[in-house]
């Protein structure tokens, strides 16, 4: 069965299907449609998952292993099965092929893959998916449909705007719904809950000075502290709000901790980047900053975060640009010098 994405919050009220196949190369909406599924699983008694990932020099055999193995205490079991390629390849449309002909009991199958050509919709192995499964086939979105999906991201977080504002939305993201999530983050943090003007949105997403906070965060990342002081600095001067420095801040150690655990976990890491969202001009940044900070490291940055956001909410006495500056040094320090840079919280 084909269900388009805005179809599957309806679909999973109705029960879970035994298969969901996702693919796309638009990665917000289809990591986001595979956490409801698998949050949908959580519910109803999933509680063991597995994730396999097809890369170089996967064995098919381990998904027949994992469809026939139960815990020792016989739970419902989630395998997530990654697709970086898009298609499984001869062994893996086997692979597939049968399990769909033998479908295990309470196991859940959910396959994420990359964009896949037109002529694999007309392969075995994707047929034989669709009958026995959910297909959900991600693409980007343009136009009212674009406008469509803003309106109600906004509204999921208490926002309301007139037509006129989400074209200023819709014009300054490009069809990026990941940059378009952080600006409505961004909205949300700076405004609260409520109704928005044609001004204040346009007074966002419009300031040129918004690509400063992601260059100061290159510039934490790559450990240039000097960089930092001036970035940091020239923020301030320009009157942006701390509120989005530190978002900026906190959501990039949440995703560093994500990495890392995927990590841990033995996961494919080209895989993991894709997943968080990680593209190829940063990827080399990224490792740098991962190999010099520990999950501990990233607990602090955090913990210290949280200084910073009582100091901007008036519950703490204190700078909270000094803070934040603080949590900036943090995520450059290395080995002795990160101990000078840590703060009492």
């Amino acid at each position: 069965m084909r269900l388009k994405p805005d179809q599957i919050a309806a679909a999973l009220q109705k029960g879970l299907s035994p298969i969901y196949f996702i693919s796309g190369d638009e990665p917000l909406q289809l990591g986001e449609i595979a956490d409801a599924i698998r949050a949908e699983a959580r519910k109803a008694g999933y509680d063991t998952r597995e994730v396999l990932v097809a890369d170089t020099g996967f064995l098919w055999h381990d998904l027949t292993e994992s469809a026939g193995s139960l815990s020792i205490f016989a739970d419902k079991k989630i395998i997530d099965l990654r697709l970086p390629t898009g298609t499984p390849g001869t062994e893996g449309s086997k692979a597939l092929i049968a399990y769909c002909e033998r479908l295990p009991e309470d196991t859940l199958l959910l396959i994420t893959a990359a964009k896949m050509a037109g002529a694999s919709l007309k392969s075995r192995w994707f047929q034989a998916l669709d009958k026995a499964g959910c297909v959900i086939q991600v693409w980007p979105l343009e136009g009212q449909d674009l406008m469509r999906w803003l309106q109600q991201r906004m509204l999921r977080r208490g926002l309301q705007a007139e037509a006129e504002g989400i074209k200023i939305l819709a014009s300054r993201i490009e069809g990026n719904l990941l940059a378009a999530a952080q600006e409505i983050e961004k909205l949300y943090v700076l405004y609260g809950e409520g109704h928005l003007s044609k001004q204040q949105i346009f007074d966002v997403v419009a300031d040129s000075s918004r690509f400063d906070v992601f260059k100061l965060m290159d510039s934490v990342l790559a450990a240039k502290v000097g960089r930092i002081l001036k970035i940091l600095s020239g923020l301030q001067a320009e009157g942006v709000a701390a509120p989005v420095v530190l978002w900026a801040l906190t959501r990039e150690a949440r995703v560093f901790i994500r990495i890392k655990q995927a990590l841990a976990q033995g996961q494919n890491k080209a895989l993991v980047f894709k997943n968080n969202q990680i593209w190829d001009k940063r990827q080399q940044l990224v490792s740098d900053a991962l190999s010099r900070l520990g999950e501990r490291d990233l607990n602090s940055i955090l913990l210290l975060s949280a200084k910073a956001d009582r100091q901007i909410k008036g519950q703490q006495q204190g700078d909270s640009w000094e803070t934040l500056l603080a949590v900036c040094l943090m995520f450059a320090a290395k080995g002795e010098r990160r101990k000078a840079t840590e703060l009492e919280v």
